[in-house]
C-alpha cells in the first residue's frame, strides 16, 4: 500500500522521506489517480484541520475513497472533545504518572512526531498516545495538580508549528516509521437499561413531531427501557444512560455531535453515532463515496476557488450548488446562469474550502428509503413544494412550506429504489438512515444519505404504524444487551 504525505504546498515541505511521496492537497482532491486509487495511506500534514478547512477535507475524502488517513476524521473530531480525550487516555494513567514524575513544574508539553519524542525517555508515552490518536504530528498539553498529571489538551499540528531544531528528528522518525508496519488503534468500550432521547424543543426542522416522539417512548418502554427526553443542557448526564437516541437535527459543529461523541466514548449505544454524523452531514464526503463505489448519482463536481471555472465548461444550467453541510433543503441553491453561479459559489466558498456543484434533475417527487441495521424500514415519496423545485420551500412567507408525502410498504416500492438505497447506506454503517433518490428515465440516482431521517406521525409510519417504532427500539435493545454481554466476557 503506497504512502502519501499530503501538504497544502510542496514549498512548505522540505524533507526527503524514503517510502512516502509528497503531494499537494489539490492533487489529492482532483487528480483522477487518487480518486480512483483503491489502496493508500494518507498522511495529512496540512496547515489546518478546522471544520471544512483543507486538512479536514483531506481526511474526510480519504475515508470516502477507502484510504487510510492519519489522522482520520474521527481523530480530528475526538481531540476537540475533552471527555473523549479523557476517556481514551484512561488506560495509560499509570504510564503518564511514571513518565512525568521527575518534572518539577506544574505544566508540560510533549511533542510527538510519528510516534516519538526528541527525548528517548518519553518514547513509551509518546507511542502510547500515538496509538490512541494516530496523527503524524501531535502536541499534548499536561498539567499537574496534587502531584497528579492529567492531559489538558491534545492538538494535531502542522510542519509550521514545529521548531526548526526538531526538523532533523522528523526525518529520522519518519524514515523509521515508514519502514515499519502501521496498525490502527482499537478503542476499548467501557463497561441495563435506561434510554435518553435528545430533542430540541421548538426546533422547526425537528426529525420527529410530538406524536412520533410519544410513539418512540411507548415502544422503548415496551422493549424494556426507562425513557427520558433530554435537551442540550443535560450533556453532563449522558453516563447515566445505556442508550442515546438523537431526535434533533445533527451537525458536526453542534451540540448533537458532542452528545454523540460523549455517548460513544462512554460505551453507550447511540444513534446517530459520530461516524455516521460526520459522513452523512457532508456532501463532499457523500459525493466521493458514491463515486468510489460506483453508485449512480447526479453528475457532481467538487470545487474550490481554483476550480470554479469547471462548472460552466462542463455542466448545463441550471445547476445545483450545495454547501457541504447543507440539510433539510437549506444551503442548497439552484443557479440559472453563469453570472448567478459565480456570485453564489463565491459566497459559499467563504464558508468552506470545498463546495458541491450538481446536475439538476427535475422530478415531481423524491424517493426516501428509511433504513436501520442494514434493513429497509419504509419507503416514502416526498413531493416538491408548490411552485418550487425542492420538497421544502424556505423562501415562502406562507405556512405551507412542504410538499405532500406518502409512504408505501417496502415490498410495494420499485425494487431498484430499495436495493440502490441499501447499497449506498451500507457504506455508511448500520445506523438509522434516510436515503434520498430520484428516478429519471427508469434509472435510479442517489441524491444524498441522511443520518437522523424524518419520522413523523402519520407519514413515515403510515404503513407499519407502531411496528416501525418497535423495530427501531428492538435494534437499540439488542445492541445494549450485546454490549452488556461483552462486558462480562
Amino acid at each position: 500500500m503506497a504512502n502519501y504525505i499530503v501538504v497544502n504546498s510542496r514549498k512548505s515541505w522540505q524533507f526527503n522521506i524514503p517510502g512516502a511521496e509528497v503531494i499537494e492537497a489539490r492533487e489529492y482532491f482532483f487528480n483522477e489517480q487518487f480518486i480512483k486509487m483503491k489502496d493508500a495511506k494518507i498522511f495529512n500534514l496540512c496547515k489546518s484541520y478546522r471544520y471544512q478547512a483543507t486538512g479536514y477535507y483531506v481526511s474526510l475524502l480519504a475515508t470516502a475513497r477507502g484510504h487510510r488517513a492519519f489522522p482520520d476524521i474521527n481523530t480530528i473530531q475526538d481531540m476537540k472533545a475533552p471527555i473523549v480525550v479523557r476517556l481514551l487516555a484512561e488506560d495509560m494513567e499509570s504510564l503518564i504518572q511514571r513518565s512525568l514524575s521527575h518534572i518539577q513544574s506544574d505544566k508540560f508539553v510533549l511533542s510527538i512526531y510519528f510516534g516519538k519524542n526528541v527525548s528517548k525517555r518519553y518514547d513509551k508515552l509518546s507511542m502510547s498516545l500515538y496509538n490512541v490518536f494516530q496523527a503524524p504530528f501531535l502536541r499534548v498539553f499536561f498539567s499537574q495538580k496534587n502531584k497528579k498529571w492529567k492531559i489538558q489538551n491534545i492538538q494535531v499540528i502542522s510542519i509550521n508549528d514545529i521548531p526548526e531544531d526538531h526538523h532533523s528528528y522528523i526525518v529520522d522518525f519518519a524514515t523509521l516509521y515508514f519502514s515499519r508496519r502501521i496498525t490502527h488503534r482499537k478503542r476499548k468500550m467501557p463497561d441495563p437499561y435506561d434510554m435518553a432521547i435528545l430533542v430540541g424543543p421548538g426546533e422547526e426542522t425537528a426529525p420527529s413531531d410530538e406524536k412520533a416522539l410519544e410513539r418512540f417512548v411507548w415502544a422503548a418502554d415496551k422493549v424494556g427501557f426507562d425513557v427520558e427526553l433530554i435537551d442540550k443542557d443535560t450533556i453532563h448526564r449522558i453516563a447515566e444512560f445505556d442508550a442515546l437516541f438523537i431526535r434533533e437535527q445533527t451537525s458536526v459543529n453542534h451540540h448533537t455531535f458532542r452528545f454523540s461523541q460523549r455517548a460513544w466514548a462512554e460505551g453507550i449505544v447511540v444513534i446517530d453515532d459520530p461516524d455516521s454524523i460526520i459522513k452523512c452531514t457532508n456532501k463532499v464526503y457523500l459525493s466521493e463515496m458514491l463515486n468510489h463505489y460506483h453508485i449512480p448519482s447526479p453528475h457532481t463536481i467538487v470545487l474550490n476557488r481554483e476550480s470554479v471555472d469547471k462548472v460552466p465548461a462542463q455542466m448545463d444550467f441550471p445547476v445545483i450548488l450545495k454547501q457541504p453541510d447543507s440539510a433539510y433543503s437549506q444551503g442548497v441553491m439552484k443557479v440559472n446562469s453563469p453570472e448567478e453561479y459565480y456570485r453564489t459559489a463565491g459566497v459559499l466558498l467563504e464558508k468552506s474550502d470545498l463546495i458541491i456543484a450538481q446536475e439538476y434533475m427535475r422530478t415531481d417527487y423524491d424517493w426516501r428509503v428509511g433504513i436501520i441495521n442494514r434493513k429497509p424500514l419504509y419507503v416514502s415519496k416526498y413531493y416538491m413544494a408548490a411552485n418550487h423545485w425542492q420538497i421544502v420551500n424556505w423562501a415562502t412567507d406562507g405556512k405551507e412550506r412542504h410538499g405532500m408525502g406518502e409512504t408505501m410498504a417496502v415490498e410495494d416500492a420499485p425494487r431498484q429504489v430499495v436495493e440502490t438505497a441499501l447499497r449506498a447506506a451500507n457504506y455508511i454503517g448500520d445506523g438509522l438512515y434516510g436515503v434520498d433518490l430520484k428516478v429519471v428515465n427508469n434509472k435510479c440516482y442517489v441524491i444524498e444519505i441522511n443520518d437522523n431521517p424524518s419520522i413523523d406521525f402519520g407519514i413515515e409510519d403510515a404503513v407499519l404504524k407502531d411496528e416501525l417504532y418497535m423495530r427501531i427500539m428492538q435494534v437499540f435493545m439488542k445492541r445494549v444487551q450485546s454490549m452488556k454481554d461483552r462486558s462480562w466476557e
